[in-house]
C-alpha cells in the first residue's frame, strides 16, 4: 500500500514499485484515513508512508496502523528538513521499520540508486512479523512482547560460564542496533538514570541523509545528550556518541577514532567493528549490548568482546523487532545474558554499580 498525498508523487511510487516484479500495489491513496479504512480489505504486506498528510500525519498513522493491524511501515520522506525528520524520527519510535528518502526524478543522476533503496527496504521489511503494540500519544513507547518462540521459554538465558563480574568495573556502554532501533533506544535509554556514569557508544544503521536528524531527535527522546562521534575525541559520562555517516566508530585505549574502511557484514559503519576495538583495547571495562536489527552486524564483534573479557547482552526474542543481529549473536555463543528491552536497563544499572536511589522515576 503507497501513502502518498500529491497525486504526482503517488503516481510516481506507484510506477517505480509496480516495475519490481517483488510486489502488487494493492493500493494507492492520499490519506492515512483511507489507509486505514482499507487496512482490513487490502491486507497490505507493507506499506511505503509518507509523513505529510492531509488531516492525521504519518505518526498518527503509524500508531494508528500498529495498534489495531500491525503492518511492516517504509517511511518515505522527501524533506530531512527539522519537521519532517521530527516527524520521521517518531514514527520509526511509534513501530516503523525504516526511513529512506523519497526517489529524485528519473532525470536525476541518483534515480536508480534511491528507487532501488526504496524497493530493496520495502521488500526486507514485508517479510517481518510485528504484534500489537501500546503506544501513547506522548511517545512513552511500549512494546508489546512476542510470545516465546518455544515453549516454556522465559525470555531470558545467562551464560553460567560467564563469571558474575565485579559490579563497580564497567567504565564503558556500547549499543549496536538496526532495524526497530529507534524504538528500542527511546526506550532502554530513557530508562537509564541521570546523570550516568558511563559514556555511550552507539551504532545505529540509519539512511546517512537521516543521520542528523536521528542525533538530534534522540536527544530529545532521553535523557542524555547525543552527538555524532569526532576523531580523536574523549568520550565524557553520560553522553552519547553517535557512529557518523560512512565511517566506522572505534574506542582506542583513550578515544574515539573514526575509519572508512571496508563494510563489515554489509554496513559502514559496522557494530562489530566497534566491539573489536573495545575488544583489543577495552575489554575489562565495556558493556557490549546489541540490539534489533536484520543481518549479523555486532554478532562477531560481540564474541571478541565476551571472549577479552567484557560483559555482553542481547536482546530477548520476545522483544526484538526484527530478531537476526542478536540471534546471531547467540549462535556465536557471544552472548553472556540475554535480555528483554525492558530488563536491559536494570542490569546495566546493576554492572555500573549505580545506587537505586539515582535512578529516575517514571
Amino acid at each position: 500500500m503507497i501513502v502518498e498525498d500529491s497525486d504526482v508523487a503517488r503516481e510516481y511510487l506507484r510506477h517505480i514499485i509496480s516495475a519490481d516484479s517483488r510486489f502488487e500495489v494493492v493500493a494507492a491513496v492520499p490519506s492515512a484515513e483511507e489507509a486505514l479504512r482499507r487496512l482490513s480489505r487490502d491486507h497490505p504486506d507493507v506499506i511505503s508512508m509518507d509523513i505529510r498528510l492531509p488531516g492525521m500525519n504519518g505518526f498518527e498513522a503509524t500508531c494508528r496502523i500498529m495498534a489495531e493491524r500491525p503492518t511492516p511501515i517504509v517511511v518515505v520522506s522527501a524533506s530531512v528538513e527539522s519537521e519532517d525528520l521530527k516527524i520521521s524520527m517518531n514514527a520509526l519510535r511509534a513501530g516503523a521499520l525504516a526511513i529512506v528518502e523519497k526517489p529524485a526524478g528519473m532525470g536525476h543522476e541518483d534515480y536508480a540508486a534511491m528507487a532501488g533503496n526504496l524497493c530493496g527496504q520495502l521488500a526486507i521489511m514485508s517479510d517481518v512479523r510485528l504484534v500489537k503494540q501500546r503506544i501513547d500519544r506522548n511517545l512513552d513507547f511500549v512494546p508489546a512482547a512476542k510470545p516465546p518462540a518455544t515453549g516454556g521459554r522465559t525470555g531470558i538465558a545467562r551464560d553460567s560460564s560467564a563469571a558474575r563480574p565485579t559490579v563497580a568495573s564497567y567504565g564503558l556502554l556500547a549499543i549496536v542496533c538496526s532495524t526497530g532501533g529507534p524504538s528500542a533506544l527511546a526506550r532502554l535509554l530513557g530508562d537509564l538514570p541521570e546523570p550516568f556514569p558511563l559514556p555511550i557508544l552507539l551504532v545505529q544503521h540509519i539512511s546517512p541523509a537521516f543521520l542528523e536528524g536521528f542525533v538530534s531527535w534522540l536527544s530529545s527522546a532521553c535523557p542524555f545528550t547525543a552527538k555524532i562521534a569526532r576523531e580523536g575525541e574523549i568520550p565524557s559520562p553520560g553522553k552519547i556518541y553517535v557512529a557518523p555517516a560512512e565511517r566506522h566508530l572505534e574506542m582506542n585505549a583513550r578515544a574515539l577514532t573514526l575509519g572508512a574502511g571496508e563494510c563489515v557484514s554489509g554496513q559502514r559503519p559496522s557494530g562489530s567493528v566497534l566491539f573489536q576495538s573495545l575488544a583489543r583495547h577495552q575489554a575489562t571495562v565495556s558493556i557490549g549490548v546489541l540490539l534489533t536489527g536484520m543481518g549479523e552486524d555486532g554478532a562477531d564483534g560481540l564474541l571478541a568482546l565476551k571472549r577479552a573479557g567484557g560483559y555482553t547482552i542481547a536482546e530477548d526474542e520476545t522483544t526484538a523487532v526484527v530478531y537476526g543481529m542478536p540471534a546471531a549473536a547467540m549462535k556465536r555463543g557471544a552472548v553472556c545474558e540475554s535480555l528483554p528491552l525492558h530488563e536491559i536497563a536494570r542490569r546495566i544499572r546493576e554492572l555500573a554499580a549505580v545506587p537505586p536511589a539515582t535512578v529516575r522515576q517514571p
